[in-house]
């Protein structure tokens, strides 16, 4: 049974049920102070705990998307991992169609209402680096009146290490936009949904790393071109832009200042505004001071030209660590760069406060691009 698996949630809480009724049955009978009975109770009140926990993990788990599998939890997770050899031929594709997704909106199943969800396999030529995503595809894509016509597109990232189904089972991305393009409130706009996790289990903060994967490649070259070549999608830097979570924020906006030939907007939920180095991480940077400056967002901004970009971020003044510096990164920006914000009163770096604004991020985002 697999880690998200609600027969593995079910299981855990009968157990943690069926060891606290145990422990009340028999502590009468352990209530000696013999070593047996000592003994008995500590086995019994850890025995307890542990499932106790182990029930809140799972259920944590499944409603924040922070694991896929058992492999992902305990780091054995490999596959697809890095292509370190990858060589396309002159005809050879780099996308690979892995899949599709039904959409739990009405009438899921016609991609002329509801839109499809494909999953893809995108290799990357530059990067080396092969990683899964899911594409959704508005209903008009699929409409005769727009046969001819190409479309925007937005990369949305998790966070670490999340899982690219949250985006749309927890997150509902696709639902979302799907409610909005029928109050006519965004222009119809391709999602590609992923996680910045594309060389697993690292956690690479979406940098190219010395002697490492090359994230940053992935993202602002390989993917943008390969989605573009198989989808009716604009490869121009207007035409797309990426948002995200946590993580994922940080990547969202480092990406479009880095690269404004590659993303015109970005949406950063909840984002932070310099990599963490961690066991997760290992050395980002290849010990390189100059290179870990030029990805510290706030140091960008003081001390390079500000890119002619749009930008959102979000917080809330009570609940995210990232509130003051999100204020610091506001008061810092400069022209020819457009700032906005989405403060809420209260929130937190969670499921729940995303969902609160992602309708207003994807109508803004959605906004901003044009094919």
């Amino acid at each position: 049974m697999g880690l998200t698996s609600k027969k593995v949630l079910l299981l855990a809480v009968l157990v943690a049920v069926a060891l606290f009724i145990l422990t009340v049955w028999l502590w009468p009978r352990l209530s000696k102070g013999n070593w047996r009975a000592v003994l008995g109770r500590i086995g019994l009140l850890l025995a307890t705990q542990l499932s106790l926990f182990a029930s809140i993990g799972l259920f944590a788990n499944n409603s924040f998307g922070f694991y896929a599998s058992w492999a992902d939890l305990f780091g054995q997770e490999q596959d697809p991992g890095v292509v370190t050899n990858y060589q396309t031929g002159p005809n050879g594709t780099k996308l690979q169609m892995l899949g599709t997704e039904r959409i739990s909106v009405e009438n899921g199943s016609r991609p002329k209402s509801a839109g499809r969800i494909d999953k893809v396999l995108i290799r990357g030529e530059h990067s080396k680096i092969a990683s899964p995503a899911f594409v959704y595809l508005p209903p008009q894509y699929f409409q005769k009146k727009y046969a001819n016509t190409k479309f925007p597109a937005a990369l949305v990232l998790t966070g670490y290490p999340g899982t690219a189904e949250a985006l749309y089972k927890k997150l509902h991305f696709p639902q979302t936009q799907h409610g909005l393009l029928k109050q006519h409130k965004m222009r119809p706009t391709v999602l590609v949904m992923m996680r910045p996790t594309v060389a697993p289990p690292r956690d690479t903060e979406c940098v190219d790393i010395p002697n490492g994967p090359q994230t940053e490649t992935f993202f602002t070259k390989d993917l943008r071109t390969d989605i573009a070549e198989h989808y009716r999608i604009g490869r121009e830097a207007k035409s797309w832009g990426v948002m995200g979570d946590s993580t994922g924020g940080y990547c969202a906006l480092k990406m479009t200042m880095r690269h404004p030939e590659a993303y015109s907007t970005a949406v950063a939920l909840s984002g932070v505004y310099k990599a963490p180095l961690d066991a997760t991480t290992g050395d980002l940077f290849g010990g390189s001071r100059q290179l870990e400056r030029e990805n510290n967002l706030l140091w960008r901004q003081r001390n390079k030209s500000a890119p002619p970009v749009n930008l959102l971020v979000t917080t809330s003044k009570q609940g995210e660590a990232n509130y003051h510096q999100t204020l610091r990164f506001i008061q810092q920006t400069k022209s020819p760069t457009r700032i906005s914000s989405i403060i809420l009163d209260s929130g937190g770096h969670n499921f729940n406060t995303w969902r609160r604004e992602i309708p207003a991020a994807l109508e803004w985002i959605g906004n901003h691009l044009k094919a």
